[in-house]
């Protein structure tokens, strides 16, 4: 699907977040991305083949706890 030179990362890949958007929806909250992938702002993640990637937001620095 990618003609870009390198290609970009495919669905399956752990790096699939990397390839270029193809179409942004920012008003929408979704980029669709150029290995098939929709990218949503929350950083969830739907895959060509249907499988769905839950958000994985990092931790606001409030809610990470301080070893003492």
């Amino acid at each position: 699907m990618c003609q870009h030179q390198p290609a970009c990362p495919s669905a399956e890949s752990a790096d699939r977040e990397a390839a270029q958007p193809v179409a942004n929806h920012p008003e929408q909250g979704w980029s669709l991305l150029c290995n098939g992938v929709l990218l949503f702002e929350d950083t969830g993640e739907l895959l060509p083949d249907g499988q769905i990637i839950a958000p994985h937001r990092p931790l606001a620095a409030a809610q990470v706890m301080k070893a003492a």
